[in-house]
């Protein structure tokens, strides 16, 4: 008996490594890092097409056409310039006055106070299409999100700790919506130059043994209005 259990000792020692092996492997659906919503769902910046489309005109840019592009510049100053294509139509049904209206949009872009450099006039292929826009466009940074939310497993099965997949996206799609600049989720905006003066101010009167903070505003009490008491 004691030779047999020599023996077999190595046989069991094997089985037991190999079944606590077993238990180390992952396990098809746990999560083994539990994850941030934005983690989940992960918020980048792309760059974007921004464009409107001017129908052409004989007599030039309309009025509305103007006021467009004049709301198309001020989006595209905010979204950090860069260069603006116009394209013309080419093969549609008067190329000529398709050409002389793109002249007319880079005339009001300039007057508007777009500079010339920053304009480029291009043509593509209406296909022979009448009514083919002249089309203004620019790229600029936008907040994308992957899409979400389009359908929902069983909230209530979580025997294996798993992340619901929609986990993370209202935040991240909230987080689209309402950051300013894109251009702030890959990088963090460079720092101002400092305020020397007031610096220089605020130690002067440290070492006076003054108070280095601003004077107090009245409005900043935090005192309730006689009119709601």
């Amino acid at each position: 008996m004691t030779q047999s259990r020599a023996l077999f000792t190595p046989f069991v020692v094997l089985a037991l490594v190999g079944s606590l092996g077993a238990c180390a492997s992952k396990v098809p659906g746990r999560i083994d890092k539990a994850e941030t919503p934005t983690e989940h769902f992960p918020l980048t910046a792309k760059e974007q097409p921004h464009e409107i489309a001017l129908a052409v005109h004989a007599n030039g840019v309309s009025q509305t056409q103007a006021n467009a592009l004049s709301n198309f510049v001020d989006d595209w100053q905010a979204a950090g310039r860069g260069i603006i294509s116009i394209q013309a139509p080419v093969g549609g049904a008067d190329p000529a006055m398709a050409g002389r209206m793109g002249d007319f949009v880079t005339d009001a872009l300039i007057a508007i106070g777009v500079d010339q450099s920053a304009i480029q006039l291009l043509g593509y292929d209406a296909q022979g299409s009448a009514v083919a826009p002249i089309r203004v466009s620019y790229q600029a940074l936008e907040a994308v999100v992957a899409p979400c939310g389009l359908k929902w497993g069983n909230l209530s099965s979580s025997a294996t700790n798993q992340v619901q997949q929609n986990f993370g996206c209202a935040v991240t799609a909230n987080m689209a919506a309402q950051i300013a600049n894109p251009a702030d989720i890959l990088a963090p905006q460079g720092l101002t130059p400092v305020d020397a003066a007031r610096r220089q101010l605020v130690v002067d009167k440290y070492r006076k043994g003054e108070l280095t903070s601003s004077a107090k505003d009245d409005q900043a009490q935090g005192v309730v209005s006689n009119a709601v008491k």
